[in-house]
């Protein structure tokens, strides 16, 4: 059964609205100070991302093949860069995805049951210096558990239907617009919390760069919230008349997440002032501002409903990445370009099992390198390399594909990609000075593909 236009639509808004709406505006609050420079980023990093999609729509109009931005890269930048772009994959974007997505769902555990943890000295120990896997351990061991309990289930075939999927994707909508309406009705919040509107002369900035790098930093948290909007590509083979429906889902998609996160984000502040958000987020790292707004108001039975509705949620998206980036993994394995037993299928379950287990290894030993904010600002230091690279592409399409007819042109070329692109690698190198230890291990976690390529390109 190939997907319509609506189902299509459902993917791209699902895909995108994950954990990072429920967590994000407090790192966003720490880094700037001022409710409507909050806002204003979301609006800014939305714009770029309805950029980065109608240019990528205008890709996927012209290449509806399954496999989505792998088999873009392949045609942009030829088999070497596609690679890289899978490795990475692997090693930081999607892994480190299934690990984040998971860390909400058991943070939100937390919040209702406590989860034990160890000693301030134990949690202080570090590895190499830089990691600190004993922190937090209640909520790590349990997003490990987690991670391989979904891995188990894809293992065995045991997968969620669509009704369930498309269950998963009602009540998380359906708890985000109760947050709106309620918190905007009757939370008895002020509308004077998003003053200033622009910068606080007061606030001052953890930031290198001063307003300009707190911007950039701010967006980063809010870029997590927006990724994931090019998952139909994947699907490019099983939608209905793709060339017309994948870029009309990745508009419409897009635009109603931005008008989704811009009033959520409003009515988070509207709830709560900058400084109590700062000062609820600084009293534990695992907790949920979401979570804390409707407490807020609407007592323990509000934060109750909500952290059993973002348990369901992030818990379904968890079990939709593990089983989709699998796949990815189990084709670059039968192309000889990863390890050669991913490519195997299971006898009895149909399954490509070595592909899941490998994965949910991987992304358990990233839920141990960091918290959630780390490990969300690492994936995405790495995916804003492919997003720079994907917006480009479009340009050298038109050079190498110039004669192939295009059912769809990006609007605005070429200022709208060359948009994308400065905004992209200017964000890829803020990134490096504002936080290089996640920039400098999500760029490690990249490059180490480069000896796996030459490796398996030799024994191809």
């Amino acid at each position: 059964m190939r997907l319509g236009f609506f189902t299509s639509l459902m993917i791209v808004i699902s895909s995108m609205i994950g954990s990072g709406v429920f967590k994000k505006v407090a790192p966003m609050s720490a880094e700037l100070g001022s409710g409507g420079l909050i806002i204003i980023a979301w609006i800014i990093a939305g714009l770029i991302t309805l950029f980065a999609s109608a240019t990528n729509a205008e890709v996927a109009s012209l290449i509806a093949e399954p496999g989505g931005q792998f088999v873009y890269f392949k045609k942009m930048y030829g088999n070497a860069f596609a690679f890289l772009y899978g490795w990475s994959c692997f090693s930081v974007i999607q892994s480190a995805s299934i690990a984040s997505i998971a860390y909400v769902f058991s943070e939100s555990v937390n919040a209702i049951i406590p989860l034990p943890r160890f000693s301030p000295e134990i949690e202080s120990m570090t590895f190499l210096g830089i990691f600190n896997p004993l922190k937090s351990f209640g909520v790590k061991g349990l997003t490990i558990f987690t991670i391989l309990f979904l891995t188990t289930a894809n293992y065995l075939g045991v997968v969620f239907g669509q009704f369930i999927t498309n269950l998963f994707t009602i009540l998380k909508v359906a708890g985000i617009l109760l947050i709106i309406i309620l918190g905007l009705t009757i939370s008895g919040g002020s509308i004077e919390n998003v003053q200033p509107v622009f910068a606080s002369e007061s606030f001052q900035y953890s930031s290198r760069l001063g307003l300009f790098g707190a911007m950039f930093t701010a967006m980063l948290a809010a870029f997590w919230a927006y990724d994931g909007w090019n998952n139909i590509g994947y699907l490019g083979g099983e939608v209905k008349n793709p060339k017309k429906n994948i870029p009309k889902a990745l508009y419409l998609g897009v635009i109603i997440t931005i008008g989704i996160y811009v009033l959520v984000n409003f009515a988070y502040i509207y709830v709560m002032p900058i400084k109590e958000i700062v000062e609820v987020s600084a009293k534990s790292e695992n907790s949920i501002i979401a979570i804390e707004v409707m407490r807020k108001f609407l007592g323990s039975g509000g934060a109750f409903f909500l952290s059993i509705l973002i348990i369901v949620s992030t818990f379904g998206t968890t079990n939709g990445t593990v089983m989709a980036s699998s796949r990815l993994y189990f084709s670059m394995a039968r192309d000889k370009l990863f390890f050669k037993s991913a490519a195997t299928c299971h006898s009895k379950f149909k399954t490509p099992y070595i592909s899941l287990v490998v994965q949910g290894v991987w992304a358990s030993v990233l839920v141990l390198s960091g918290t959630f904010d780390q490990l969300t600002d690492m994936l995405m230091f790495a995916s804003f390399i492919f997003y720079t690279a994907g917006a480009y592409g479009v340009f050298v399409l038109r050079k190498k594909m110039k004669d192939v007819e295009r059912p769809y042109k990006v609007f605005g070329y070429p200022y709208i990609p060359a948009i994308a692109v400065i905004f992209f690698a200017t964000i890829f190198f803020v990134t490096i000075i504002e936080s290089p230890r996640n920039a400098g291990i999500g760029l490690a976690l990249v490059l180490l593909g480069i000896p796996f390529y030459l490796f398996w390109r030799k024994k191809k």
